[in-house]
């Protein structure tokens, strides 16, 4: 049946640049508690469940050329304590807030406002990660699509109509944008 998920490709594989592969690999060695392997063509792979984590050395890669993810990869977990501990060691704990409320800080564990237990990081390149409980990944079910558009304070996720005369944004930040991460943090980081 087309659009169901027996239907849909597998996701086996997702690749994030690194400014310097070692420091990387070590660093999610760490952080993963999984040693990585070295594979050719400067990638190093974890094994993350059935998908597999490959950082690109781009080391050589001018920043103006680095494509940043336009979100965070998110991890589920079901040591999410331990996770939050090494990230703190390793200096990775997100600083910001989640949409700018400061009962939402990125890097503590907290329940979203969508219902997962989580935190987020960013590694030495900059990219984003969220790790998640695994009891608590929000998943887009339709119960819990239902029980997120009836908590209080729920948002809408399709913008309001433009007032007359205003400028309507097609697009959405996406959220790691709003906590400041991304593109312009990894040209910061560079500098």
């Amino acid at each position: 049946m087309p659009g169901t998920a027996k239907a849909a490709p597998a996701v086996f594989r997702i690749l994030i640049p690194a400014k310097d592969l070692e420091a990387s690999r070590q660093f999610y060695e760490r952080l993963l508690g999984a040693p990585g392997r070295l594979v050719a063509g400067g990638r190093v792979y974890f094994d993350c469940g059935p998908v597999i984590l490959g950082i690109l050395n781009y080391s050589k890669v001018p920043a103006k050329d680095w494509s940043a993810p336009t979100e965070a990869i998110y991890f589920s977990t079901r040591d999410l304590a331990g996770l939050h501990a090494r990230a703190r060691e390793l200096g990775a704990l997100d600083t910001s807030l989640i949409h700018g409320d400061v009962k939402n800080p990125a890097g503590e564990i907290v329940v979203r406002p969508w219902g997962e237990l989580s935190f987020y990081a960013n590694d030495p390149s900059g990219n984003p990660l969220c790790f998640v409980d695994e009891a608590t990944r929000f998943t887009g079910t339709p119960a819990q699509v239902a029980a997120l558009a009836a908590a209080p304070g729920a948002r809408s996720t399709v913008a309001p109509p433009a007032a007359e005369g205003a400028v309507a944004n097609a697009s959405p930040t996406p959220t790691h944008r709003r906590r400041g991460i991304g593109r312009r943090a990894l040209d910061s980081k560079q500098e």
